[in-house]
């Protein structure tokens, strides 16, 4: 998909999709996916393949054993999660490795297991909800890539979001939530993930989703996800007034998303011992 002609306008490099994950999205959209192929394309590219595999036998899944092939892989974890953590190694790929974005994708690989875990409990698009939370910080990657000392200074002065989204439009006349959502649909990712990282600042600071009930969902995961990492005694109140927006049942969302972090704290807990 083609980057908004206004965003084309300010010479910020949005990367282009790797042609592997490209042809990967073609599998997802498929109405029966066909495991041996996507297991197959992910070890074509061998570097991919093994960041895959490294990220897969890491503390943040759990698994007892050694994982040996990314087929072995999709048995454990099934094929959204290991689509989103190739999706995750191929977007780490296309910016430089620095200390500055490691917090960020940190904070990816959780929120987007956390979001997608919680979908597929509440019966939403599991996949469009694990894209979102993986890629919703990704336009900081794209402004740092694009200066890095200038933005560097930035995520040091705001104290959150909502505060660096001013700083962004000051300094470059774009903030990193409307470059993630064009990094996603040029990536291909759905209507709803791309909306969700559009809106995910706003929404995490006011506790009003888009506008759009289709597109809502998502987004008040991201919602949830942001309050249980920066502010959990809030849960029962953020979600008593997002979830209904959403038309969601508050309580169902509370008792999946404890189950979910109950899981997730399990998992931790056991790969330290």
């Amino acid at each position: 998909m083609s980057v908004n002609p206004e965003l084309r306008k300010l010479d910020i490099d949005i990367p282009s999709q790797p042609q592997s994950l490209l042809e990967l999205s073609l599998l997802l959209a498929e109405d029966t996916i066909n495991l041996q192929a996507a297991s197959t394309l992910i070890e074509v590219d061998m570097a991919l393949a093994a960041a895959v595999m490294k990220a897969v036998n890491s503390s943040l899944y759990g698994l007892k054993g050694r994982v040996q092939s990314v087929h072995q892989a999709i048995t454990y974890l099934g094929m959204r999660e290991v689509a989103a953590i190739t999706f995750e190694m191929g977007l780490r790929a296309a910016f430089p490795p620095t200390p500055e974005l490691d917090p960020i994708w940190r904070r990816a690989a959780w929120r987007g297991m956390l979001m997608g875990r919680l979908a597929q409990r509440l019966d939403l698009d599991g996949w469009a909800a694990h894209s979102a939370g993986l890629f919703e910080e990704c336009g900081k990657a794209v402004l740092f890539k694009h200066a890095p000392d200038h933005y560097r200074a930035m995520l040091r002065a705001a104290p959150g979001d909502a505060e660096l989204v001013m700083l962004e439009h000051t300094g470059f006349g774009v903030s990193h939530d409307a470059l993630g959502a064009a990094l996603c649909e040029s990536w291909g990712l759905g209507a709803a993930a791309v909306s969700s990282v559009r809106h995910h600042v706003q929404a995490q600071a006011t506790g009003q989703l888009p506008p759009l009930p289709a597109k809502r969902s998502i987004c008040a995961l991201s919602v949830l996800a942001h309050a249980l990492e920066t502010a959990p005694e809030t849960l029962d109140a953020v979600s008593l007034s997002v979830a209904p927006q959403a038309d969601l049942e508050p309580e169902l969302v509370l008792r999946a998303l404890r189950q979910v972090r109950e899981q997730m704290e399990a998992t931790a807990a056991n790969s330290r011992q």
